[in-house]
């Protein structure tokens, strides 16, 4: 799509509010030619134009793939992506990954996978400003497409609250409290407020829960937020709350069970048409468009949308699959698979690829197996025409119905009293069984405990960032119950402390808003 005009209203409005968001993570408008959204937006054509901008905020990182022209400056454009930065955050952080060069980021990266991060570092200051950057792009869609009578424009606006939600989700789970901006706040310099992590979390569901009815009906777009993504991300939402809502319970939530509202959204996923794809592999590859079990994904093109983002770090960047040896995983992960080394999610690159298990230098590219999950390769095992351009097509897998399923499990486990334990058995059986793959077997109503679920995320859904909140919902991130190799930058691992269960608000943007206070810890 031809997005140039439509990026020149959004970022004007950017410019004026951001100057007291970000800092020094300033946000230019690419054309100083003035343009207003009554010129631009002409069409419903030109309204899904602009709509397709405020999805490539989550993927891309600018307007000239797939580096020049940034959304956001001051930083490595790479780790401005969304997508890899919130990966770095919620899988380098945890026993699931570890990099190869302490030097990216200014040579702060090392702090992630040490779990030694500060204020001042680079790649949540990176994640901080572009969620902002972007909450202030949608807001100025979401006012351009006031008022409009257009159904598809009415549904188009309902899609930009739905990514303003989810930007806000990840805000407020990465980071706690947050400043939050609306439509309602018009562009001008000002000092956005920051609101608690349980404002934000009633403001996320009350968003979700009033686009519900407007968005697509399941599957009408892949791509697109529909009303199962809406549902997916209450769902996760809900699923968190004794997390999001710590220590005190607002007094509106007092007594309610939020794990029978993790059933109600979980029930219209499952009962919403997706499928599970009948080989696991099939959701990482190049064409994983085609899987009819992806509800939400954020999409790549080779040819089309260039961009240094997560999957493309993750295909290019592994170790022991022809790769330049950044990313591997630690041996406290692939214990998981044990037990049933059969287990054909553990796609793994071991010692025939050069690498070894252990890692005893962090920094050491073989130590520890490299990851061959996501692949830029077709089902059918034939290579993508755009793979000659060095980028890749396959798509970013945020919401699968296989964590519909396990959500499912966990929320009957900790008290939902709407589910049904046997379903939820079946469920996570379906996974371990899909009809394309060797069985790996069967667990009974006993056997799916809690401790068990946890460690079934780990397999099924590692390197799709859900780790770091999986394992702090579980307890198993801060402290010593649960120690891996290498956490806390200790070789043999050590408790780290219990603050480190949320991010720092950069120093730049506490410097830059005196409005803003530091988490507890920092």
């Amino acid at each position: 799509m031809k997005l140039n005009r439509i990026f020149q209203i959004s970022l004007l409005s950017l410019l004026l509010v951001m100057v007291s968001c970000i800092g020094d993570l300033d946000v230019t408008p690419i054309d100083p030619n003035l343009v207003t959204s009554k010129t631009v937006y002409d069409s419903p054509a030109a309204f899904k134009q602009g709509l397709a901008k405020l999805y490539a905020l989550f993927i891309l990182t600018g307007q000239q793939g797939p580096a020049g022209q940034p959304d956001v400056a001051g930083v490595d454009e790479g780790f401005s992506c969304f997508t890899r930065s919130m990966w770095n955050l919620e899988e380098l952080t945890t026993d699931e990954a570890i990099w190869s060069y302490p030097n990216d980021a200014n040579g702060t990266i090392s702090n992630l996978y040490f779990n030694t991060w500060l204020p001042s570092d680079g790649i949540p200051t990176a994640l901080f400003g572009r969620l902002l950057a972007s909450m202030v792009i949608i807001n100025e869609y979401i006012r351009a497409t006031s008022g409009q009578t257009d159904p598809e424009v009415i549904r188009f606006q309902a899609e930009a609250r739905f990514l303003r939600a989810l930007g806000y989700y990840y805000g407020m789970n990465l980071y706690g409290n947050m400043p939050v901006v609306t439509e309602n706040d018009l562009p001008g310099a000002f000092l956005p407020a920051q609101r608690t992590r349980a404002e934000i979390f009633e403001y996320v569901e009350e968003e979700l829960l009033a686009i519900y009815e407007t968005l697509g009906t399941p599957r009408f777009e892949y791509g697109r937020a529909d009303k199962a993504a809406a549902s997916m991300l209450l769902a996760k939402l809900y699923l968190n709350a004794a997390v999001f809502l710590a220590p005190t319970i607002p007094p509106q939530y007092a007594g309610r069970n939020f794990y029978n509202d993790v059933i109600i959204e979980l029930n219209k996923v499952i009962e919403s048409g997706y499928a599970l794809s009948p080989k696991y592999i099939n959701n990482f590859l190049a064409d994983n468009h085609t899987s009819p079990e992806i509800i939400f994904s954020f999409n790549n093109d080779g040819l089309r949308s260039q961009a240094y983002d997560g999957v493309w770090i993750m295909i290019r960047g592994n170790s022991g699959n022809g790769g330049w040896g950044g990313l591997r995983t630690r041996s406290s992960f692939v214990s998981l698979f044990d037990s049933n080394p059969a287990d054909y999610r553990g796609i793994f690159a071991k010692e025939d690829q050069g690498q070894q298990r252990d890692i005893t230098e962090p920094n050491n590219s073989s130590h520890g197996y490299g990851v061959f999950k996501f692949r830029n390769v077709n089902s059918d095992g034939t290579t993508p025409v755009n793979d000659n351009t060095g980028f890749i097509d396959t798509d970013y897998p945020l919401f699968r119905l296989a964590d519909a399923y396990l959500m499912y499990a966990e929320a009957v486990r900790r008290g939902a009293t709407n589910g049904s334990l046997s379903t939820a058995v079946t469920y996570v059986n379906s996974l371990r069984n899909r009809p394309g793959d060797t069985p790996i077997g069967n667990v009974t109503e006993g056997q799916l405990t809690l401790d068990f679920i946890i460690d079934e995320r780990g397999r099924e859904l590692y390197w799709e960032g859900h780790r770091r909140t999986d394992l702090i919902r579980f307890n198993r991130f801060t402290g010593a119950t649960y120690i891996w190799e290498w956490k806390g930058g200790e070789p043999e691992g050590r408790a780290i402390p219990p603050h480190l269960s949320i991010f720092p608000i950069p120093s730049a943007d506490l410097a830059t808003n005196p409005t803003l206070k530091q988490n507890p810890g920092y």
